[in-house]
């Protein structure tokens, strides 16, 4: 199993990524993934570090899907690809319902159909083919100018078990967010698996996971809140949190996010016992987990969020934590 890092912050200014940027070079982190952000955009800071020099496997989960044309997805994901040097994971996801609403007037009547067709049109581009579908939600009779570039895999943002057998189906990725290991082993992997693949190469899972190290003045429920209290209080992160065993109210509070901790999706401990609780995704079958210490950059501020990463990847280039200036 692959580790990667998740950008811990949402940037104003393009050099606030830096740091996270350079562990993946300094660690063994395969990628560094953002999520959506609605301040400055993640395909173009991506591209700005890759113009200042800092060039590293990039991975989006999920972007939403309202935001962009499905052409406009593919077409920014292999700019990213381009401009890199290296793979892109682009993960995709309908978003809530309000948000849908929001940007749309209304939401799709159907998110599984929608993300089908997004997914399909957005893997046939970056794959070099014509994009020929006419669909409910997504219609596109057009293909990518041919360039060589380095692989864009798709990915589907994955909550549920009719998401996960969609992106069994239709996706190079299934993306997971916020869920303990043993849901994703018991429910998610095996609904993928059983699902009517389209695809010649198994679908891989990336599991995105909060976590923190233990340290003396740290709050595991100030924590959980901080990393993902918007996430507790969405109905169908409740839905999915219930599915997975976590009896979760409607409210989102510090009671809900300290059951969060107890159920293992928040991993919170030493850095030994943290690499316990990690192969428990492994032995779950995920392909990769991203580190998200997002709460610890809310909370401590981004150089204690990038010293836990440190300290949990370990250097593969002989940094130390001194070295740049997180001691």
């Amino acid at each position: 199993m692959k580790y990667s890092i998740l950008l811990p912050v949402v940037p104003a200014r393009p050099e606030q990524a830096v740091l996270f940027a350079n562990l993946v070079q300094w660690t063994a982190a395969e990628r560094l993934w953002q999520g959506q952000s609605l301040v400055l955009d993640s395909h173009h800071l991506a591209a700005w570090l890759a113009g200042i020099g800092v060039r590293v496997p990039m991975g989006f989960g999920v972007s939403l899907m309202p935001m962009r044309s499905p052409y406009q997805a593919a077409f920014e994901a292999r700019s990213v690809a381009l401009a890199t040097g290296h793979s892109v994971v682009a993960g995709f996801g309908p978003g809530p319902v309000s948000f849908q609403s929001a940007l749309m007037g209304q939401p799709y009547a159907s998110p599984l159909r929608a993300s089908r067709e997004y997914a399909t049109i957005v893997r046939a581009l970056v794959s070099g083919d014509d994009a020929m579908v006419e669909g409910e939600y997504f219609s596109v009779a057009a293909r990518l100018p041919k360039r060589p570039a380095p692989p864009v895999e798709v990915g589907l943002g994955v909550l549920r078990p009719r998401m996960a057998a969609l992106a069994g189906e239709v996706a190079d990725r299934a993306i997971t967010w916020l869920l303990p290991a043993g849901y994703l082993a018991e429910t998610l992997l095996p609904a993928m698996r059983g699902a009517d693949r389209k695809l010649d190469k198994p679908v891989r899972t990336t599991a995105i996971v909060p976590l923190a190290v233990a340290r003396e003045g740290r709050d595991v429920t100030a924590l959980v809140e901080a990393t993902c209290g918007n996430h507790l209080k969405a109905p169908h992160y409740q839905d999915a949190l219930r599915k997975a065993g976590i009896t979760v109210s409607d409210q989102g509070d510090a009671q809900d996010a300290a059951r969060v901790a107890d159920a293992g999706a928040f991993l919170y401990g030493t850095v030994e016992q943290i690499h316990d609780r990690l192969a428990e995704f492994a032995a779950a079958g995920v392909d990769e987990v991203v580190l998200n210490t997002i709460g610890v950059a809310q909370t401590h501020g981004p150089k204690a969020a990038a010293l836990d990463l440190l300290q949990i990847l370990g250097s593969a280039s002989g940094v130390s934590a001194a070295d740049v200036g997180l001691t």
